[in-house]
């Protein structure tokens, strides 16, 4: 979603600083900048993000690539003094995001409220309001069950079955039938539920703890989809750069 966000609004002309975990645990690693971490450098849909310091962020910006940087605990919000926050980490709670943290906060789904404590809440549930700006109140509640692909849910998702070092068995893009052993979990198996292609798959070697989400199997059967970014993240960045936009044009709607 983070990168959907970034795809977004570095295409309509905005700098973009992205701040990363030390061991993300990104599904769809490759369309995610996270996937920068392990690799150094990733390009999505023709935008270039590169692993960097934070004293590198000025020549890479000059370069015209958004450099990714590793900053757990937010320093860089507070050095760099940024005009828009977002908080792209979907965490179903707020983990510390404040409005007086930049002139524009917005947070990505459920756990932040607009008008309270940031300025936009954008809609991240599958359906109707997807992609939604929310100026008062929260967005949906989180209900914990994913959003449907052609006809899955749940079924779709692959979850850690027991703790210890992620191994994958296939790669992204592969196509898998139901009951196939597909990665291990330490010593415990992990089979898909349905017959498709894998569109997400932690990094190896990641620790992982059961019931983590560590893959993703996509019914439609379209390759190209592991390689693009989602539709449901293109949403969401959609309404990010609206609520940017209309900040800058003076169109938020009243308090």
């Amino acid at each position: 979603m983070a990168t959907g966000c970034a795809h977004r609004l570095w295409r309509a002309g905005f700098p973009i600083v992205m701040t990363e975990l030390p061991r993300p645990l990104c599904v769809r690693r490759t369309v995610s900048f996270a996937q920068t971490v392990y690799t150094g450098r990733l390009e999505v849909e023709g935008v270039r993000a590169v692993l960097a310091e934070a004293e590198e962020i000025p020549a890479v910006l000059a370069k015209g690539e958004i450099p990714v940087v590793i900053d757990p605990a937010g320093e860089l919000v507070r050095s760099l003094r940024p005009w828009c926050v977002v908080d792209a980490r979907l965490a179903k709670v707020n983990p510390g995001t404040r409005r007086d943290e930049a002139q524009l906060v917005i947070g990505l789904g459920p756990g932040f409220t607009a008008g309270e404590d940031v300025h936009a809440v954008i809609e991240t549930a599958r359906g109707h309001y997807l992609g939604r700006v929310i100026y008062t109140g929260p967005a949906l509640t989180n209900t914990g069950v994913p959003g449907e692909i052609a006809g899955k849910s749940s079924e779709r998702v692959l979850r850690a079955t027991g703790a210890g070092t992620f191994r994958p068995l296939v790669e992204i893009g592969a196509e898998v039938k139901a009951g196939q052993l597909v990665a291990w979990c330490g010593r415990a198996p992990v089979t898909a539920a349905i017959d498709g292609l894998v569109r997400g798959m932690l990094h190896p070697g990641l620790e992982v703890s059961p019931g983590l989400k560590v893959g993703d199997i996509d019914p439609r059967g379209d390759r190209a989809m592991c390689r693009t970014i989602s539709e449901k993240a293109r949403a969401i960045g959609g309404g990010v750069l609206e609520a940017v936009l209309a900040r800058l044009c003076g169109r938020e709607p009243a308090a």
